[in-house]
């Protein structure tokens, strides 16, 4: 094979796998401290926050942490507690990284909260890693070592992405620029406001992290996705009721998105300051 074919490593992608392991941490956090070798770690459950090189940065269910050479860390755990993977690595050779060294994520970010596709990949790669590190069959060795290279590949295909701002498929933003991206968001949400969404559900649509989706919508439109997408069904069941007085509200809360009609008039009370039964009621007036 020639070297051009490694894509990106200077040379094959053969690292030396050294540990594995779950954490579940309550009250108890981590002694600071770094290694000397390449740490990944993967919160499985909970919230929680890590102190990395004096700078605490908050955590949870699908953040990934790249944890390089010296780099100083501990995990402080949060009430609930976390569940925090590790896999435990030397002996690659990264372009433009220094050989021993993982590349960061865009920004020379070691924190990643997860796009739900990658999650779940990664999250099965870590269930696999850790049957087989409790099983004692011949040749575990190399079974997590082969693991291992999968979530190394999909790190790197990620940071990729990342830095394109684009996918391959679904949603293809043509532009970087938050505004395109945001219009983007809201276009998705006018077209399957009905359907049962959240903010993971968004992004997978959209193959970007819900972490980015946040930041940006909250600082080009001052509010959060979430909060949008309310306020987008509360219109939208105002205007059914406006038309049709005679619909229930059970039948009005489902085609805005909503299974629970109790809580669907919760949040219309809450927005209008009236329950939607009393405003049909007022509208057939």
């Amino acid at each position: 094979m020639c070297a051009e074919q490694y894509e990106f490593t200077n040379k094959d992608l053969n690292p030396r796998f050294l540990f594995t392991c779950f954490q579940k941490r309550t009250e108890e956090e981590q002694k600071y401290h770094a290694h000397d070798f390449i740490e990944i770690a993967v919160i499985l459950k909970g919230k929680g926050t890590f102190c990395i090189d004096g700078k605490e940065q908050d955590v949870e269910e699908g953040t990934m942490l790249i944890l390089n050479p010296g780099t100083y860390h501990k995990s402080i755990p949060k009430e609930g507690g976390t569940t925090e993977f590790y896999m435990a690595f030397s002996g690659v050779e990264f372009q433009n990284c220094r050989p021993g060294y993982m590349p960061l994520f865009p920004g020379e970010k070691m924190l990643l909260q997860m796009p739900e596709k990658m999650k779940r990949d990664i999250f099965k790669l870590c269930m696999d890693m850790t049957k087989e590190w409790e099983n004692q069959n011949p040749g575990r060795y190399f079974m997590l070592k082969a693991y291992l290279i999968q979530v190394l590949c999909l790190i790197v295909r990620e940071i990729h992405e990342e830095k394109k701002g684009v996918s391959r498929e679904g949603y293809v933003f043509q532009s970087t620029g938050k505004k395109y991206v945001v219009q983007q968001i809201m276009k998705y949400m006018e077209e399957h406001y009905p359907e049962k969404i959240s903010l993971e559900h968004i992004a997978t649509n959209m193959y970007l992290s819900s972490f980015y989706i946040s930041k940006i919508f909250k600082s080009e439109t001052g509010d959060t996705p979430i909060n949008y997408l309310i306020s987008l069904r509360m219109e939208k069941a105002k205007e059914l009721l406006d038309k049709n007085p005679e619909e229930t509200v059970q039948k009005v809360a489902a085609a805005v998105g909503y299974e629970d009609a109790y809580h669907f008039s919760k949040v219309f009370k809450k927005y209008y300051g009236i329950s939607p039964l009393y405003y049909k009621g007022r509208a057939k007036i």
